[in-house]
């Protein structure tokens, strides 16, 4: 399993409240959420394999072939 990165993210209030209501929904933490949302939103920029579990973006799984 890879290791996580912690860091400070602020928002706005009512954003919050918004994801804190779409993480109850998904039955998720709101961490969790956010997790899925920018892993997601990677994957569908192309900046992350559809099929990877790991940290690593596509440019650096070529780089060291």
């Amino acid at each position: 399993m890879s290791t996580k990165k912690s860091f400070v993210l602020r928002l706005d209030e009512n954003v919050y409240k918004a994801l804190e209501q779409w993480a109850a929904d998904d039955f998720r933490s709101v961490n969790g959420q956010m997790e899925w949302l920018i892993d997601k939103a990677l994957k569908e920029a192309g900046r992350k394999s559809k099929n990877k579990t790991s940290g690593k973006s596509k440019g650096d799984a070529e780089a060291s072939s």
